[in-house]
């Protein structure tokens, strides 16, 4: 007896658009709301410029709160928040002293220093995990929540200080990303929100108690300069940043820098990891090697007379990275226990990489058209430009030899941790020690 099979039914991947549902479609008409009620309330203070940016920011939005919904959840109390800062303000930057929440919570430099010390909260809580026996979940849990309320309240408070700027006069008003102080801000809320999504697709928490680091590094200067140089006040644009090319070539540039930041802490803990069972001291030089550059390196400040304000600020900090290496190293086989496995934290570091190099990429080739409009060359040797191009080679040569050689391991992560230390002298050593047409947040 013959028998036949109906061939299954041929069934069609359904389309990016079909797989959208109610909650995707609601969010991406706030998107829409939310960029015309900007546009109607504020177009006399954007030229055509950044009429164009706010448009082609609709989209892009609307493709992040799809791609990681965590992100709606943030863009949307973000929003909510900055209004009532707005709302509460009502076009006197004088409320600011006498409004209960804009004193104490929403207004620029409120919203930052809770963002700072959220900071510091969040890897104290990612570090207590490391080492909790039955809890680690739980602090690692309280880590991860509190660094999203500082990455919410850094970007509150970056929001309000765009208005804030529009108050004190039209040709003062700029998107807050032109000095050092509001790039460390940016620095720090992007390099967390990027580990948090790789913390969310790896399903492992054990890696922030590395990144946060860095994160808290960061927080750490951005108090002292702070304090040293009142840089929480608002200042007026030099002629050469009055351009909407600074709205694109900035936060492009510190995706690159806190990417490649992530890269070298996870590098850091894939180090620590490897060398979790070594006993013998002389074997570890190379780690305390980097430990006493991590604590010295604060030090250069008070070699330049950087240290006018709290004078004993950059040896406390020295001595804090001290105690934090030294305990690093002491408890290296539980933190080898928590972290992820090698391939994970491999993989971590490489897409880190992929991601900052693609980003730096853009705002190099931006930053060259910048140069051009403002200066009438499109590259000109500043020490600002070489040590940039110094960066990009770098890592693109690490990921050349990754993917044509199947660079892995100790020496990527080498070079990896290396590679903080190049960026951090193209960051903010160059600002220090050199001059040149970028010297626009000199210390």
């Amino acid at each position: 007896m013959n028998t036949t099979v109906a061939p299954a039914p041929l069934t069609l991947n359904e389309g990016y658009f079909a797989r959208r549902n109610w909650g995707d479609w609601a969010f991406a008409l706030l998107a829409v709301a939310g960029a015309v009620f900007a546009f109607q309330r504020y177009h006399a203070a954007m030229d055509v410029y950044e009429k164009g940016i706010l448009a082609a920011a609709v989209p892009a939005v609307v493709w992040l709160g799809w791609f990681w919904r965590p992100l709606r959840h943030l863009m949307l109390v973000v929003a909510a928040f900055s209004l009532l800062a707005i709302v509460s303000y009502d076009g006197d930057l004088r409320r600011g002293d006498t409004v209960f929440w804009l004193k104490y919570f929403l207004s620029s430099q409120s919203a930052i220093l809770w963002m700072s010390m959220l900071f510091f909260m969040s890897t104290a809580f990612y570090w207590i995990g490391m080492f909790a026996r039955g809890q680690a979940a739980v602090f690692e849990g309280l880590g991860s929540k509190i660094a999203w309320v500082a990455v919410g309240l850094a970007l509150v408070g970056t929001m309000v200080r765009w208005y804030e700027s529009h108050q004190i006069g039209p040709d003062i008003g700029h998107i807050p990303v032109s000095n050092l102080y509001e790039v460390f801000v940016l620095f720090c809320w992007m390099t967390a929100l990027f580990y948090l999504y790789y913390e969310a697709q790896y399903r492992t928490r054990a890696m922030g108690a590395f990144v946060m680091l860095v994160v808290s590094a960061a927080v750490g200067f951005l108090l002292w300069y702070t304090l040293v140089r009142e840089a929480h006040e608002i200042q007026p644009l030099v002629p050469a940043l009055k351009s909407w090319w600074m709205k694109l070539h900035v936060p492009a540039n510190f995706i690159g820098y806190g990417t490649f930041s992530l890269a070298a802490m996870v590098a850091f803990a894939y180090l620590i990891k490897q060398q979790a069972a070594e006993k013998r001291w002389y074997a570890l030089t190379p780690m305390w090697l980097l430990g006493m550059a991590l604590c010295f390196v604060p030090l250069a400040f008070r070699q330049r007379n950087l240290a006018e304000a709290g004078g004993s600020y950059w040896f406390g900090y020295a001595i804090v990275a001290a105690l934090i290496v030294g305990g690093i190293l002491l408890g290296r086989r539980r933190i080898a226990e928590r972290l992820p496995s090698f391939e994970v934290l491999d993989d971590v570091m490489y897409k880190s990489i992929a991601v900052g190099f693609a980003f730096f990429t853009i705002a190099t080739v931006l930053g060259a058209l910048w140069a051009a409009e403002a200066w009438g060359g499109y590259w000109s040797w500043d020490p600002k430009e070489t040590w940039a191009l110094i960066v990009w080679l770098n890592y693109a040569a690490w990921l050349h030899m990754r993917l044509m050689k199947g660079l892995r391991g100790t020496v990527a992560s080498w070079w990896a941790l290396a590679g903080l230390g190049v960026t951090t002298f193209a960051f903010i050593g160059v600002n220090m020690f050199l001059s040149g047409l970028h010297s626009y947040g000199t210390l």
